[in-house]
This record gives structure tokens, C-alpha cells and sequence, in this order.
């Protein structure tokens, strides 16, 4: 008798059990069929362009951040509150203070460079692939080995950077007149633009535009890479952003009609762009 009782109380007891099991299952499979969270969260670090600082990115980060993901905004040396003697910095100055900063972040990272940054950037790159998860460039430079960003003006001939330069008496830094600033960098930008670029503006040091970037570690071909083109750009043409892209053999590449800082002059539509490369 006892054992009868035993089996039929067993029976509930399983039956019970086996439909939760199916219950579980199905609404962890109904969740993941389903599932509308978003993307696990990014780590940026922005590197800027010359004759700017990190201001320029302001605009995107607030919005990036405002999406959950962190970003990191360097300073380069010489330029923002930096005082670092502008004699003293080269190329590898400017990519050791990138190193040092994502160095100091946990797990991997989507580096973002413009301008003069994007040589940063691939100098960075080569040196620590394993902490870079993306590599993005707008409209930046994308320097082969051994090469300039000088080698790389020179072949951009209807850019409006070059002529407007005035080069300092002892040869160490160049200056953009505040009446010409705009008309290089942002001909597309509002008023507040013009009073941030302004305002910022301060000379920049000449000898990192003359150091050759090195690529010498393989594990560099490995990072997937993105371009966002500027189409009005009148700093660094459309032209030759399409020699550097398809010399470095870039494929995932983005085209927002605007001039050379789309990231104060349109920065949702860079923000977009970022969004897009990290989904």
C-alpha cells in the first residue's frame, strides 16, 4: 500500500516538474527569438586632428555616451591645456600618449582618429593590435609604411590647408589665420562652430607632419578597418581620401556630405556612422 501511495504521489511530483523544465525552455527560447536589448556597450577613444584639441569631439561623445557606451578623448601633446614644448613632440610622442591611455582601459577598443589623427591612430595600431577592436578614420590619414603625412599632402594639390599656413620664423610651429580657419576645416559649420574653432586655435608643431609612420607588426592587417569619407572636404580632399583607402586596402567605407569636421558640423550623422560600425 505504502509503495502505491509512493507512486502515485511521484507521479504529480514529476509531472510537475517536467512541465516546468518545458516552460523554462520555452520562455527562454521565446526571450531569445525575441530579444530587443541592445548592443553590449563600447569603449571609444578619440584622438583629434591638428589645430584642434579635445572640444572637437564633444558633440559625438555626448551622444555616444548618451547610448551607453564609454568614451576616452585624448589630449594630444601641444595642443589643448597641453604646455609640452612643441620642439619636443613627434609623431611617436603623439602615439605614445594614445598607447598610455588605452593601456589604462579594460578590454579592447574602437579608435577613432581625425585628420592627423588618423596617422596616429595607425601608428598606435601597429604598435598594440591586441587593444584595438576597430579602427576608424574619419577623414583621416591613412599613412602606408614609411610614409608622411607630408608624402601624403603633397599629393593632394587643390587642398586649402597648405596655403593658408604660416609658418613660425623658427620653423617649429605653422598657424592658421582665425579668418581662414573656418573656410579649411568647416565651411559647412554654424556660428557656434566658428566660435569654438576660434577660440581654440592656437599654432601647431610642424615635425610630427614630417615623421614617417613604421608598420611593421602583421597582426596591424587584422583589425577590421572603416573610413568615413568627408565629400566637401577642403582640408584633406575627397580625392585623396580615396588614394588612401584604397591603397591601404580599407573596404568598409561611409560618405557623409560635409567638409572636413563633420563631427561639430553634422555630429549625428557621425554618431550614426559609429553606431553602425560597433553593431
Amino acid at each position: 500500500m505504502k509503495t502505491i501511495f509512493k507512486k502515485n504521489m511521484a507521479r504529480p511530483l514529476l509531472y510537475s516538474f517536467v512541465v516546468g523544465i518545458m516552460c523554462l525552455l520555452a520562455f527562454t527560447g521565446c526571450k531569445k527569438d525575441g530579444d530587443t536589448t541592445s548592443p553590449e556597450p563600447k569603449t571609444f577613444v578619440f584622438v583629434h586632428g591638428a589645430f584642434q584639441a579635445p572640444y572637437a569631439w564633444q558633440f559625438v561623445k555626448a551622444r555616444l555616451e548618451a547610448s551607453g557606451n564609454k568614451v576616452v578623448v585624448v589630449e594630444l601633446p601641444g595642443h589643448g591645456q597641453d604646455q609640452t614644448p612643441p620642439a619636443s613632440i613627434s609623431i611617436n610622442t603623439y602615439r605614445d600618449k594614445v598607447i598610455s591611455t588605452i593601456k589604462a582601459i579594460n578590454g579592447p577598443v574602437v579608435l577613432v582618429g581625425h585628420s592627423l589623427g588618423g596617422a596616429i591612430i595607425t601608428a598606435v595600431a601597429d604598435e598594440i593590435p591586441s587593444h584595438i577592436e576597430k579602427l576608424v578614420y574619419l577623414a583621416g590619414f591613412v599613412p602606408a609604411d614609411k610614409q608622411s603625412i607630408f608624402d601624403l599632402t603633397s599629393m593632394d594639390p587643390n587642398s586649402q590647408f597648405g596655403p593658408a599656413l604660416t609658418i613660425s620664423a623658427d620653423g617649429v610651429l605653422a598657424s592658421i589665420p582665425n579668418d581662414k580657419i573656418m573656410g579649411v576645416f568647416a565651411q559647412d559649420g554654424n556660428e557656434q562652430v566658428k566660435k569654438l574653432l576660434i577660440e581654440n586655435n592656437r599654432p601647431e608643431p610642424i615635425a610630427p607632419q614630417a615623421d614617417k609612420v613604421f608598420l611593421k607588426n602583421p597582426d596591424f592587417a587584422l583589425i577590421p578597418k572603416y573610413y568615413i569619407y568627408t565629400k566637401q572636404d577642403h582640408a584633406i580632399t575627397i580625392d585623396l581620401q580615396k588614394k588612401m583607402v584604397a591603397t591601404a586596402g580599407i573596404k568598409n567605407v561611409f560618405t557623409i556630405d560635409s567638409g572636413h569636421c563633420p563631427m561639430l558640423t553634422k555630429p549625428d550623422e557621425v554618431t550614426a556612422y559609429l553606431m553602425q560600425i560597433i553593431n
